[in-house]
């Protein structure tokens, strides 16, 4: 379900990295409650597009707004409070190995807390309840004390979506976020993704449409730095599919 609240809007964003387009002229909206999936092949500007819309990436040409607001034109203060109403899963994950899993869950709730109680938290860890929920819900409770870099990839994963959880964010933007799971365990982690009510908002990239058009009601084709369609994920069908994905 979602409302007539735009969550993201771009106009026309481009992004270069040196002489190379990623991104050519993207306009894109994005409103309260959808589940977008983007797809494409590597290379196609995914993980650039992402980083647009999280606001760890600022564009070359063109516009971002995300909950009405530009990224590049917040002030230090206001920017961490627009951050701290979405919620990323990188490639990299951006989890602390050398600590135990408890303490990377916990980092979902450092926007909340004041600098003394995190702080605090890295010595008597608080919400341990919440934490193990979270925890319990990608399969990972008995990881509660373990230290993160003795996990395997696919576990260090579902510690990112766990984080995800419990920070609630208003909008979660995940990049490859199954890309190391195991078939069934990718079907559980984008079914907790698209059906919890702590995700409010979704956008994925994802290298497997059947996954897209299982938990994602709308489709975003992305192919060198374009948008070659964007359309709800009933109407995906296969030649779109194939021209998306064809050798150039």
């Amino acid at each position: 379900m979602t409302d007539a609240s735009p969550v993201i809007r771009l106009r026309g964003a481009g992004r270069t990295f040196g002489g190379h387009r990623a991104l050519h002229d993207v306009d894109l909206t994005i409103r309260a409650g959808e589940r977008v999936a983007v797809l494409g092949t590597s290379g196609a500007g995914k993980s650039t597009l992402l980083a647009l819309l999280n606001g760890s990436l600022e564009p070359t040409t063109g516009s971002v707004e995300v909950f009405g607001e530009n990224p590049a034109l917040l002030s230090g203060p206001r920017r961490r409070m627009l951050q701290r109403r979405i919620g990323s899963v990188s490639q990299d994950l951006a989890l602390i190995e050398q600590v135990r899993v408890l303490h990377n869950v916990n980092a979902g709730r450092l926007g909340q807390w004041s600098t003394p109680r995190a702080l605090a938290s890295l010595v008597w860890p608080r919400s341990l309840g919440v934490v193990r929920d979270a925890l319990d819900r990608v399969d990972l409770g008995w990881a509660l004390h373990e230290r993160t870099e003795r996990l395997s990839g696919g576990e260090r994963q579902r510690v990112a979506i766990a984080r995800l959880l419990v920070q609630a964010p208003e909008l979660v933007v995940a990049d490859e976020p199954v890309s190391s799971l195991d078939p069934v365990r990718a079907e559980g982690v984008l079914g907790l993704l698209g059906t919890s009510p702590a995700v409010r908002t979704l956008v994925v990239s994802l290298h497997q449409p059947e996954l897209a058009g299982e938990h994602c009601t709308r489709v975003v084709g992305l192919r060198e730095g374009r948008i070659v369609f964007d359309r709800p994920a009933a109407d995906v069908g296969d030649t779109a599919l194939h021209d998306l994905y064809a050798l150039t």
